[in-house]
Formats: C-alpha cells, structure tokens, sequence
C-alpha cells in the first residue's frame, strides 16, 4: 500500500497507516479535529490531551487523541470550561466513564420549548409591522435575539420563537410603538431571568444536589439526574403559567374597576409592585442577607434613602428660612 511504510516524520503528506490503526502527524491530527496546531498543543500542556507516542524523531497521534479532542470540541460548545472539562476527562480515563454524564449534559442543552425555528424575510418582517422599513427596530430585535442574522443573505433572518414575534406583531397592531415593546421585552426578560435562576436554585438545593459532589457522577448517577431533569423541565413553564394567568385576572379586573369608578376603594399604602432589578444585583443581595430576604432588604434600602433625601430638604430649607417647613 502506498504510504504504508512511510515514517511519520518523514514529511510525506497524509495519515499515516500503522499495526495498530492510523497515526497522524500533528498537522493531519489538526486538519481531522478542526483544532489548530498552537491548540492541540496547549492541550496536552495542560493534561487534557494525552502525549504523543515518540518513534524516532517523529511524534505521533492516534485514532484516541482525534476522539478526544471532538470530545473537548463538544464540551466548549456546550459552555464546559477547560477547568471542567479536564475533570471529566480525568473521571473517564480513571473508569468512572463519561457516557452518562454527556447524556445529562445533552439533556439539560437539549430544546425546553416545542417551538421550531423559522425564517422570515426582510420584506415580510416589514409587512407584518405595516409596511415601514425600519432598521432601528430590527437592529433591537437583532440585539434582543428575537431575529438573527443568516450568513450570506442580509435580507433574511432565522426567528428562534416565532411565537414571541407573533407577540409583537400582535401589539404593534394594536397601537404599541415598537421601541416600547423592545423596553417591555427587557424587563419582561429580567424579571423571567431571576425567576428561572430561583427555580433553578431550588431544584439543586432540593433534586440534584446530590449528584452534584466533588467528582463526576457515575454513568448511573448521570442516568438517574438526565430522567429528572425530563421529568422537572416542564414544570418551571406550568407554575409561572399558572401564576400569571392568576396575577392577571386579579390585576387586570382591579384596574378595570378603578378605571370604570366602580372600585372606590383606596389602595392599601402597601399595595406591591415589581420593579425589575439586574441579576447581579439581586446575586450580591442574595449573598449578604439569603434569597429570602432579598424583597426586605432592597425595600429598606430604598426607605432608607428616601429617609435621608427628606432630611437633606429639611436642612436645605432650615438654612434659607428659620422657620422649618413641616411639609418639603
């Protein structure tokens, strides 16, 4: 066979074949993986890739470095840190295997909604939002990833939830401006964040923590945890579903009433509101005073304040007039 003896280092062009299945040279080893030399290197630098066999003056890889860096390749996509990564691999090479923790990772990557996405043209986006072209709100959208770009045809986008596009179709129709569904949108979707990060929480602290330890879990372990998050995913979606269809009927008959005179009742002084705060924020709150008095703290914080702007009045007033003005 034509390259059949040819030594790895020799410089000839291609994989080279041996007893024990194919070598490669690095250069072939990062033409197959899609990593870059430089990469490949670093690798094995920091333990996540195993070292080549030396034979003479030449290093060669095997089939088992290529399927180990697809694997490091489909971590990262999945968000893994090399940290990480390196721990897993280390768990897989000790015995332990890796099989079921990649389900449990595919698992929790895996779509959480039914939706497909779609694609939509630029003159049907236009269409649908009354025929104006209008490239602010569209680099918005872009922005808010309602629409992505598809390589190569700026006139055309992917839609990942046509039903969220449906919605703002639905509310432009019905006279809101679109930079005001932009702003709702990025509340609405603070608010939805902190509101999974909860779930999420609670979950681990009560469900997964126990798969969860110093090491990896096992195949079964990982087996396990993968059934439970298909079991638990939909029921984050059902509660929130159900606590706003409650909220909204509440509210929305307690403003028809207001607003019809039929409901002369005051409200009550402390009657709440939601004001949506950055996720950062309400993590450092969580971490001085416990998620359960995030709500206590942020409203003190805020009396607080108020309390010491009447007080900076009261003294601003009391230096221009002797007499104090009870009522700034």
């Amino acid at each position: 066979m034509p390259g059949a003896g040819t030594a790895a280092g020799a410089g000839t062009a291609g994989d080279v074949g041996t007893a024990g299945g194919v070598a490669y040279r690095i250069e072939d080893l990062a033409h197959h993986s899609g990593a870059t030399v430089r990469t490949i290197r670093a690798y094995q630098d920091r333990g996540l890739l195993p070292r080549p066999e030396r034979r003479g003056r030449a290093n060669v890889y095997a089939d088992a470095h290529l399927a180990r860096l697809r694997q490091i390749a489909g971590l990262l996509d999945r968000g893994y840190t090399l940290a990480s990564i390196k721990e897993l691999l280390e768990a897989w090479d000790a015995g332990r295997g890796l099989g079921g923790v990649l389900g449990l990772v595919a698992e929790v990557d895996g779509p959480w909604t039914d939706e497909e996405a779609v694609r939509i043209s630029r003159a049907d986006l236009d269409e649908r939002f009354g025929g104006n072209p209008d490239d602010a709100a569209v680099a918005d959208a872009i922005e808010l990833g309602v629409l992505e770009p598809v390589p190569g045809d700026e006139d055309l986008f992917l839609v990942p939830s046509p039903q969220e596009l449906a919605v703002a179709v639905e509310l432009y129709a019905a006279g809101v401006p679109l930079s005001a569904i932009s702003v709702h949108l990025r509340e609405l979707r603070g608010q939805v964040e902190h509101i999974a990060s909860r779930f999420l929480e609670f979950t681990t602290e009560h469900v997964f923590a126990r798969y969860l330890g110093e090491h990896p879990p096992t195949d079964t372990e990982a087996a396990e945890a993968a059934s439970l998050v298909r079991r638990l995913r939909p029921l984050a979606q059902q509660t929130v579903d159900a606590e706003l269809a409650r909220a909204m009927r509440l509210f929305a008959n307690r403003h028809l009433r207001r607003h019809l005179g039929a409901d002369k009742v005051p409200q009550p002084p402390d009657e709440t509101h939601f004001v949506a705060l950055p996720a950062g924020t309400i993590g450092a709150v969580e971490k001085l005073v416990g998620a359960g008095q995030v709500a206590a703290f942020v409203a003190s914080a805020a009396e607080r304040e108020l309390q010491a702007r009447t007080l900076d009045r009261l003294t601003a007033n009391h230096n221009k007039n002797p007499i104090v003005d009870e009522h700034p």
